[in-house]
């Protein structure tokens, strides 16, 4: 399937642009992204063919049948509906929007359209953590669990140090995405979600499921670099079943997979259970938190 890459920051460097590559299903055509010295260096550093470096992005979705992208989740929303509206399967990064009416509007171009779509929330793809999924749904007697990721963007040598859109919006937006993703994998769809307000972007959510589990999430993108630290751990009958941590290095491999998801999902009809679907939920219990958040506190 032929595909295009929209975006030409760390990420697309990093992840989106070799895991492409290194998927047998997908053939990367051409690159776009808002800086078109960037995208011809992107181009050439991942061995395409000249002129792979669209200089306008309604020509690359002219010549793809996929998009993926690497943008701010704000433009990537306006390009995907976009993509969407013009026939084009979307492999999307997380968040999917900043703003429901976004999510809603892209969720409601994709049903429209008939196209695939798969949000790239990275423990769903990963072996092991499928693995623990698939252990944790068969188990069940699962009363809660506790997601806490303390991470550090202001690191030297971050590579995601740069970007605005994750300094503005901070944990909730970036890792939050991932911590719901994984908890409604684990315990099911969410009933019911606070937020509380810490230090900097420090966030807290009490996350009530319909199944009856309640879930903690707490969450830093600028904890100090001697606290960043991950954990995810299911408790219930069967006692403490944390997470795999995510493996180091695998992240082509990882996208790879995505890719050849989204590409058997657009050719056998069958939607993935990481679609748009689950992107504009997970947009929606965001932007419930964001506005906890954002109310005057009563003390």
């Amino acid at each position: 399937m032929r595909f295009g890459l929209v975006g030409t920051g760390p990420w697309a460097g990093i992840a989106h642009g070799p895991g492409l590559l290194a998927c047998p299903e997908v053939e990367l055509v051409g690159i776009w992204g808002r800086d078109p010295a960037k995208a011809a260096a992107l181009a050439d550093e991942l061995g395409l063919a000249l002129g792979a470096a669209y200089p306008d992005v309604d020509a690359l979705l002219a010549d793809v049948d996929a998009v993926a992208f690497a943008v701010p989740p704000s433009i990537q929303a306006e390009l995907a509906l976009r993509a969407a509206r013009a026939g084009k399967h979307l492999l999307l990064d997380k968040p999917i929007a900043l703003d429901v009416a976004a999510a809603d509007a892209l969720e409601a171009a994709v049903a429209a359209s008939g196209v695939a779509s798969l949000v790239f929330f990275t423990d769903r793809f990963v072996d092991t953590s499928r693995d623990w999924f698939t252990h944790v749904r068969a188990t069940g007697g699962w009363r809660g669990a506790w997601f806490r990721w303390l991470s550090t963007l202001q690191a030297p040598g971050n590579p995601f140090g740069g970007s605005a859109w994750r300094r503005e919006q901070g944990a909730l937006w970036d890792t939050g995405p991932h911590a719901l993703s994984t908890l409604t994998g684990a315990l099911g769809p969410v009933a019911r979600i606070t937020a509380v307000a810490g230090d900097g972007d420090l966030v807290t959510l009490i996350v009530g499921h319909e199944s009856g589990a309640t879930s903690t999430v707490v969450l830093s993108q600028f904890a100090p670099p001697a606290a960043a630290s991950f954990d995810c751990t299911l408790w219930g009958e069967a006692g403490l079943v944390p997470m795999p941590p995510r493996p180091d290095g695998r992240i082509v491999e990882i996208y790879a997979t995505a890719a050849g998801e989204l590409v058997r999902s657009a050719t056998g009809g069958r939607p993935t259970d990481a679609d748009v679907r689950l992107g504009a939920t997970i947009t929606r219990l965001l932007a419930d938190a964001q506005a906890q958040l954002n109310r005057p506190s009563s003390t």
